[in-house]
């Protein structure tokens, strides 16, 4: 099984899909339909997808419950062009073990986010 895309829904779609916009360094999202207010960017080899949902108001109450995780070469760099940006910050960078840097932003509707290194997970068996 592949996972290939992470959608989020939110009141106001498109100025959270403009706030995934500058995260992921796309000024344009790589696939839109405006007439429905859904936006979404290639991320790796998935996706993420911004939309309206009729069950989802206001800021997340639960924003640690799923966090997405987006694979950087440099925490620390990646961190302070985030927070030059005016990202919320939850956590900054810190060892999760072994050198291992995380860091954690909040986005407008306030869905946790975080920077880590690559992760090529061991093989099952």
């Amino acid at each position: 099984m592949n996972l290939n895309n992470v959608m989020l829904g939110s009141e106001d779609p498109r100025a959270l899909g403009a706030f995934y916009g500058k995260i992921l360094g796309a000024p344009d999202p790589d696939w839109s339909d405006e007439a429905n207010g859904w936006f979404a960017f290639k991320a790796g080899d998935g996706s993420l997808a911004v939309g309206p949902h009729s069950e989802v108001k206001g800021r997340s109450p639960e924003p640690a419950r799923i966090m997405m995780n987006f694979a950087v070469g440099d925490v620390k760099a990646e961190f302070e062009r985030i927070r030059a940006l005016g990202v919320e910050v939850v956590a900054e960078p810190y060892d999760a073990g072994g050198g291992m840097y995380m860091c954690t932003f909040a986005d407008p509707d306030g869905n946790y986010f975080q920077l880590a290194p690559p992760w090529d997970p061991p093989e099952a068996g």
